[in-house]
């Protein structure tokens, strides 16, 4: 938690920095368009790169101040809010990169003497095109930005996306990435997030530890003694497992096989532990299977 709180500390004086450095350049150049007439006048090049640089600092210190107004704002309103997502401010941050970029394009256009209107009009079909061609990844970056915008969930939350389940490290235009027990990092993709079932555990009593497994049919119909032989891994957990809170629960069943989950309350919020655990509960069930096809041959 110390160096999170180290790196924003350091990213937010650096973008202080970097806001004063720009204030500093658009003075200078502004101040430069009332005292050195002669010197553009007798080098327009120079006037054209200027008044570039101009067009886009204007742009990136305005889409700054919004930034930090707009973040600002949503901090103090969620202040005494255990939960402040921190998606949304990612979300601003990243509408203020797309807008600076645009403004990068522009000054650079202006810059080099072209007309940013004529410029547009003449490149509408290739534009067209270039947007069919990398329609997907378009697309995916819209979904980025909702899933910024929505309260589905937020950086830190323990959800299942799909056959994929962890904690949500970070949210880019591209991906949302999630740590799983595994401590492997998963890339998901963010139009994934529309087509699939999420659940987000932290909305829900984030303690609960489920395990879902199937049995082959014939060895299935024990019920009790499968619950009993959970029930004896529980038994080396004391004081980590609320006692009275495991549950044995058949949610399906297929042709040849019983699909069952299993589903407990931890005391305190420990990934090592669950993951631990989760771990010894298999271990038991691949026991039981043994055990029972051994008991019929």
């Amino acid at each position: 938690m110390t160096n999170e709180s180290d790196i924003l500390k350091r990213r937010a004086v650096r973008d202080r920095l970097f806001f004063a450095l720009k204030v500093v350049l658009w003075v200078l150049i502004a101040y430069s368009f009332a005292a050195e007439v002669d010197l553009y006048r007798n080098y327009p090049r120079v006037e054209q790169i200027a008044y570039g640089a101009n067009t886009f600092l204007t742009g990136s210190i305005l889409v700054s101040i919004g930034r930090f107004i707009f973040i600002a704002l949503y901090r103090r309103q969620n202040k005494k809010n255990n939960r402040v997502r921190g998606n949304y401010i990612l979300g601003i941050s990243q509408i203020a990169t797309l807008l600076n970029a645009v403004f990068v394009v522009l000054g650079l256009m202006l810059a080099f003497g072209i007309n940013p209107k004529e410029f547009l009009t003449s490149i509408t079909i290739v534009a067209m095109a270039i947007a069919l061609l990398f329609r997907e990844y378009i697309t995916n970056m819209i979904s980025g930005l909702l899933i910024m915008f929505s309260d589905q969930f937020t950086i830190g939350d323990t959800v299942r996306i799909g056959e994929h389940q962890g904690k949500i490290m970070d949210i880019t235009l591209a991906n949302i990435m999630v740590k799983n027990d595994d401590d492997d990092v998963v890339l998901i993709p963010n139009n994934t997030a529309f087509t699939v079932n999420i659940i987000n555990q932290s909305l829900q009593n984030s303690k609960k530890l489920t395990i879902d497994f199937e049995l082959p049919l014939a060895h299935a119909h024990h019920h009790k003694a499968l619950e009993q032989e959970l029930a004896s891994v529980l038994e080396q957990y004391v004081g980590d497992v609320v006692q009275g809170s495991s549950q044995l629960k058949v949610v399906g069943v297929g042709k040849d096989f019983v699909h069952y989950k299993f589903q407990l309350t931890t005391t305190k919020k420990d990934t090592g532990l669950r993951r631990k655990l989760r771990n010894d509960l298999y271990l038991k069930v691949i026991a039981y299977d043994s055990a029972q096809a051994a008991a019929r041959s």
